[in-house]
Parts: structure tokens; sequence; C-alpha cells
């Protein structure tokens, strides 16, 4: 069964290629909602949140009694980020990350099915082989999957554009964990605790857990996080 979060997804990858491709240029209105409904073979209320999204986006506007204009029509967005991404300190990604990730994992832990909670586990297992093997790379590569999984469990279709950022912000910082092998048990313990929480359905402790392990690895690399709320120190 198609979820309507899958189809909002649907919808905003279409419009948002379509405007990158030039079909309707900044300044323009986007079609009506019946029309565009049409056209795109979907419900309005699931055009209506695709609108939203984008709006988020900050590619389109909606104006009351007047319809929804296009604010910028622009394909080279991801590219921008990416850059921003590359331009980004080490501090920089952890602060995303601590922005992102415990809030993530206490969404994901309401809704998370028992085959999702195996699959972070065997990803978990990959981490354990590795270490085992005294593998660096496999475990680097198992550690960068598992906070991608994570990612890609949230349901929450602005989510789904804005943790590409993050997923891109911790590939970036992978040399990073490829200098620091000897931590691989560390970062091993803490990501159970996570999933362990997930798994018990307590949003709360996951996302607890999960602050707890991106202080730990600012710590592991010299860098005391300047956190408001940090009172998860240990």
């Amino acid at each position: 069964m198609i979820t309507s979060s899958t189809v909002v997804n649907s919808v905003v990858e279409k419009l948002r290629t379509a405007l990158a491709r030039g079909e309707w240029r900044s300044g323009e209105m986007l079609p009506g909602q019946r029309e565009l409904a049409e056209k795109l073979g979907i419900s309005r209320p699931s055009l209506r949140e695709a609108i939203i999204v984008l709006e988020t986006l900050g590619l389109v506007r909606t104006m009351p009694s007047k319809g929804v204009v296009v604010l910028q029509a622009n394909p080279s967005s991801t590219q921008s980020q990416e850059h921003a991404v590359a331009d980004a300190s080490l501090e920089d990604i952890l602060q995303l990350r601590y922005t992102l990730e415990p809030f993530i994992v206490g969404l994901v832990a309401q809704s998370i099915s028992s085959k999702e909670v195996g699959q972070l586990r065997l990803t978990l297992m990959d981490m354990r082989e590795a270490l085992e093997a005294n593998d660096s790379e496999a475990g680097v590569n198992a550690y960068i999957a598992f906070h991608e999984e994570l990612f890609n469990l949230t349901s929450n279709p602005i989510f789904q554009s804005v943790v590409q950022q993050t997923s891109n912000a911790l590939k970036q910082s992978a040399q990073v964990l490829r200098n620091s092998p000897e931590h691989l048990a560390e970062r091993l313990e803490e990501n159970e605790a996570v999933v362990r929480a997930i798994r018990a359905k307590n949003s709360a402790l996951a996302s607890a857990e999960m602050r707890r392990h991106i202080l730990r690895e600012g710590r592991r690399s010299g860098i005391e996080l300047n956190i408001p709320d940090d009172k998860l120190g240990g």
C-alpha cells in the first residue's frame, strides 16, 4: 500500500524536476490545484501537502486568493548544498547532527516495525564483525550505513529533504572516523544503546542516547560542542 508520505515525496520530486526544467519560471503561477492534481494523477490533499514542502524549501509561495507563485526554479540548489557541506568544519557537522539526529530517532522509535529494527541490528552486526576483524574501513562504512538507515526511516516528507544534507555531512566527516579506528568499539556500544531504546519504543531515551553519542563523538575529536541544554555529559 502506498502511504500518503510516499505519494507526497513523489509529487515533490516531480514538481522540483519540472521547476528545474523551466516548465514554470520564477514569478509565474502554478496551474490551479484541480488542473495540477489531474495532470499529476493525485488527490488535491496530497498536492496541498507537496506544496507545503515546496514552500518550506523556499521554491514557491501560496498567495491568498491568487494561487501558488514560483519563487525560484533553481536546478543548482543541490549543488549549492553540497558545496556548503564541503566547506563545513567537523564542529559544524556535529552541530547539524546534534540538532537533527536525536529528533529523528525519537520519531523513528514511535513507528518502527520489527523488520526495520532487525535491519538496524544487522548493520550493527556488520560493525561488530569489522571490529573483530580489525577492519577499520568496513567499520566506518557500517557506521555510516547505520545512521543513513535511521535517516531513511523517517516518513516526514520535509525531513526527507533535510536529512540528505545530514547524510552528506556524515560522509564528509568519514575521514575523521577512519583516523580514529580505536574508537569503533565505543561507537558500536553507543549505537547499540540507541537501538535498544528504539526497540523499546522509548522515544525520549532514544533521543537522549543519540545526543550522548554525538557529544562523545565531538570529545573523541577534541571538540566540546557548545550546546545550551547539554545535561548528558559523561
